[in-house]
């Protein structure tokens, strides 16, 4: 049985109308609250979601909340968290995050909540789509995603076990690491695509857009995630920079390594260079 008994969902996008969704269908019962900035956002998440209170007051979605989640771009998580840090908050308050970075992000939030009678506990759950708003949430985003748990050395075990429930009633797989661990590895394995997925299509269509005219479904698979959210991945990026130059860094020496066999028609080493990233890539578990 989760201990949760309201949930309050700051951001009804994607992410956060998704986990709504999910939270109905999964946790039939736990009262949802969800807080929009504009008063638009608040009425198509009555449409969208009935039985959901929806408000553009943090202090009304926080009312009894004993979790609540941020799912805005992490740029704009601090600001958020201060105004939930001035409400008048449960005893058994968690507050958590769904974003992409966490070095930054739980240090800042952690300091925020400390004085409070709350705690903060970074989780970022690996789903996501390129499509973007509450019109393109769904009930079944989580359903065997990989779900990283951040703690600290301020965390509680039971704020822990708490957390590792939530995420697993909601269809995740889990994993804890280390803010730190966790911005190395995402950067390998969510940054970097996203990255490299940008220069293809900038290299491929800068010159001409009409070569889409040709396109099969290679290049719409490789550069799928380029559709996402510009705003929202300048703030990864910035926010987790030096993981990502340490990565964008190791893809250009790989680059260069190519671009030398293909110069000098290295055929052994051609093969040898495509059977490595073959034999790495089967190396991904099936879902």
């Amino acid at each position: 049985m989760s201990v949760e008994r309201s949930i309050a969902i700051f951001s009804p996008g994607l992410l956060g109308g998704s986990l709504a969704k999910t939270i109905q269908q999964r946790m039939p019962g736990l009262a949802v609250r969800v807080w929009a900035r504009r008063e638009e956002a608040v009425d198509e998440v009555r449409r969208v979601l009935p039985g959901v209170i929806a408000s553009t007051e943090i202090s009304e979605v926080m009312v009894g909340a004993s979790l609540a989640v941020l799912c805005m771009p992490i740029q704009y998580m601090a600001g958020i968290a201060q105004q939930i840090a001035a409400c008048d908050l449960s005893d058994d308050l968690i507050v958590t995050d769904v974003g992409s970075v966490k070095g930054g992000v739980v240090g800042e939030l952690e300091a925020i909540f400390m004085p409070t009678k709350a705690s903060f506990l970074g989780s970022h759950p690996m789903a996501g789509s390129q499509r973007t708003g509450l019109a393109h949430a769904t009930g079944d985003l989580f359903h065997q995603a990989a779900c990283i748990l951040t703690p600290t050395a301020h965390t509680k075990p039971e704020h822990l076990g708490r957390m590792r429930t939530f995420w697993l009633k909601l269809g995740c797989r889990m994993q804890e690491m280390t803010p730190q661990q966790h911005d190395h590895c995402v950067a390998r394995i969510s940054h970097l695509p996203h990255t490299m997925a940008v220069l293809t299509t900038l290299a491929a269509l800068s010159e001409d857009a009409r070569v889409l005219d040709s396109s099969a479904g290679g290049f719409r698979d490789t550069t799928r995630v380029a559709g996402g959210d510009p705003e929202m991945w300048a703030g990864i990026l910035l926010q987790n920079r030096m993981e990502v130059m340490a990565a964008l860094e190791d893809a250009s020496s790989v680059m260069r390594e190519l671009l030398e066999m293909l110069q000098t028609m290295d055929e052994v080493a051609l093969r040898r260079f495509l059977a490595q990233a073959k034999a790495l890539r089967d190396l991904l578990p099936a879902v």
